[in-house]
C-alpha cells in the first residue's frame, strides 16, 4: 500500500525537494544509445544495470526523488521498434530498477526517498502540433498511468508536456490513481509553453484537475525564470523547476551547446527557490555533478524566499 501523505508531508517542509538530473542525456553521455524513438528505453532492452546505476549516482549526489526510465515505454512509442507488446513489462522494470537502486544505495532510505513514475507525451516534447486526439490521448495516458501504479510508484509525474490539452488528459488519469502528481510545461525562452499557449492558462487548467503540484521542465535553463514566474504568479500550488543544457537535434539526439557548469546551474536554481520553488533539480544536458551542486545549494540554506504571501498577492502581475 502505498502512502501518498509521506510525500506531500515532505513536500510541506521548508526544504526545497531535491528531485534527480536526466536519464536519456546521461546514457548517451556515458556512451549507450539513446537513437529515436525509443530514447532511453533502449536501455531497458540492452542495458538495465547501466539505468540503476545512474540512478543510484543520482541518490549519491543528493535526489530525493528517483524519476523512472519510462519516459519512453508507451505503448506507441515502443510500438515504432517493434516493442509494442512489452509496453506494462518495461515499464515495470524500470520502476523496479528504481526502487532497487533506493534498496542497494546505504545513504538512501525507503522513507525518505521516492520513486516518481515518468509519463511523457506520446509524441515529441517540442513538436506540439504532433499532440495526438482527445480519444487518443485519454486511452494511452490512463494505459501509462495505471502500468506505473501497479508497479508500485510514490507519485507520478507528468513532464515535459508541450500543450495544455495532453497536460490535462495525463493529468485527469494520473490522479485518478490516487497518487500524489506533479505536473511540469516545456516552454520557450519567452516564457509560455512551447504551444504558444499561456502559463497562467495552464496553470488553472491543470490546479482544478486536483494536481499537487506545478513545474516549469526541460526549458533553457537560463530563461526558465520568466515562465516560473508567470507560474508563480498564477497558482497557489506547490511549483518547481528543472532546466536543461543544450538542445534537441532529432534524430542526432541532444547537443550540450552551453558550457554552464554545475556552480553556474546552481546559481540559476537559486533564482528558482528565490522565485519560490519547492521543488528543483537537473533536466537533458546536466550531469550528476550539476545535482550535486543543487544539494549543497539547498543544504546551506544560503537563499532568501519568497513567502507565499507575497506569490499569491502578486498574481497575475508578472509581464
Amino acid at each position: 500500500m502505498i502512502d501518498k501523505n509521506r510525500f506531500l508531508t515532505r513536500l510541506s517542509s521548508q526544504i526545497p525537494v531535491l528531485l534527480d538530473g536526466p536519464m536519456g542525456t546521461e546514457l548517451n553521455r556515458r556512451g549507450f544509445d539513446t537513437a529515436l524513438p525509443l530514447w532511453s528505453a533502449w536501455a531497458l532492452l540492452r542495458s538495465p544495470d547501466a539505468v540503476r546505476e545512474i540512478h543510484i549516482d543520482h541518490l549519491r549526489a543528493g535526489a530525493e526523488v528517483l524519476t523512472t526510465n519510462t519516459f519512453r515505454t508507451h505503448r506507441r512509442s515502443l510500438h515504432k521498434a517493434g516493442y509494442g507488446s512489452r509496453a506494462r513489462e518495461l515499464t515495470e522494470l524500470a520502476v523496479r530498477l528504481a526502487q532497487e537502486a533506493i534498496a542497494r544505495e546505504p545513504r538512501a532510505g525507503a522513507d525518505t526517498c521516492f520513486v516518481a513514475g515518468s509519463v511523457s507525451p506520446l509524441e515529441d516534447c517540442y513538436s506540439p502540433q504532433l499532440t495526438p486526439r482527445p480519444d487518443e490521448l485519454e486511452g494511452e495516458h490512463e494505459e501509462m498511468a495505471r502500468h506505473l501504479a501497479e508497479a508500485g510508484v510514490d507519485l507520478l509525474l507528468v513532464e515535459t508536456m508541450p500543450t495544455i490539452r495532453e497536460a490535462e488528459a495525463a493529468t485527469r488519469v494520473a490522479v485518478a490513481t490516487g497518487r500524489p502528481v506533479l505536473v511540469g510545461f516545456t516552454c520557450d525562452t519567452r516564457g509560455q509553453l512551447v504551444s504558444g499557449e499561456s502559463v497562467a492558462d495552464a496553470a488553472a487548467a491543470i490546479e482544478a484537475l486536483g494536481a499537487t503540484a506545478l513545474l516549469i521542465n526541460c526549458t533553457p535553463s537560463h530563461a526558465l525564470h520568466r515562465a516560473l514566474k508567470r507560474l508563480a504568479a498564477a497558482t497557489r500550488l506547490p511549483i518547481g523547476a528543472y532546466g536543461n543544457v543544450g538542445h534537441s537535434e532529432d534524430e542526432q539526439g541532444w547537443t550540450v551547446t552551453d558550457s554552464l557548469d554545475a556552480t553556474g546551474y546552481a546559481e540559476r536554481a537559486r533564482g528558482w527557490i528565490e522565485t519560490g520553488a519547492r521543488l528543483v533539480g537537473c533536466c537533458c544536458g546536466t550531469t550528476p555533478e550539476h545535482l550535486r551542486a543543487v544539494a549543497a545549494l539547498i543544504s546551506q540554506g544560503t537563499f532568501s524566499r519568497r513567502n507565499d504571501r507575497d506569490v499569491h498577492t502578486r498574481r497575475g502581475s508578472v509581464p
